[in-house]
């Protein structure tokens, strides 16, 4: 990216999100360790080796490292523009192309809006969150009229 850390006005992560990714990704790797334990003892005429359990562990901190990719969604919002994260890259998108911060009705988070109908999902900013999406959201657009672009409404 662009622009440095300390350059970035708002940071904004999900709260309840990376709370239950954190949750999920121990449920799984534990069901797998206990699966792979259960392996050896197992008396079903299938011969599994200790290279069968600690296969069934490996994907167990796999499948757990797939879910701890729900806690990686952030919001960066400075003088450069709005840089979103979601699960596997970031963009930073500059002001010039952002046409706003929206919620979609009964969406689950928030989208940026930018120009020809095309938009890109923060995750960061989830409706689940309650206040801490809209405080979120209200930060944005304090941000977004002091470094967006000017806007001129059609009548």
């Amino acid at each position: 990216m662009t622009a440095k850390t300390g350059e970035w006005e708002l940071v904004v992560r999900a709260r309840k999100m990376p709370k239950w990714a954190a949750v999920a990704a121990l449920s799984m790797f534990l069901t797998f360790v206990v699966l792979g334990i259960l392996l050896g003892s197992a008396n079903t005429g299938v011969y599994f080796r200790l290279a069968d359990q600690i296969a069934m562990v490996l994907l167990g901190a796999f499948f757990g490292g797939l879910f701890l990719l729900l806690a990686r969604p952030r919001l960066r919002v400075g003088r450069a523009g709005v840089g979103v994260r979601n699960f596997f890259s970031e963009r930073l998108i500059p002001w010039e192309i952002v046409d706003g911060l929206s919620f979609r009705s009964g969406g689950s988070w928030a989208r940026l809006e930018l120009p020809e109908d095309e938009y890109i999902p923060v995750l960061a900013i989830q409706a689940k969150d309650g206040r801490h999406a809209v405080a979120a959201v209200e930060k944005y657009r304090d941000l977004e009229a002091r470094y967006g672009l000017p806007r001129i409404d059609a009548v």
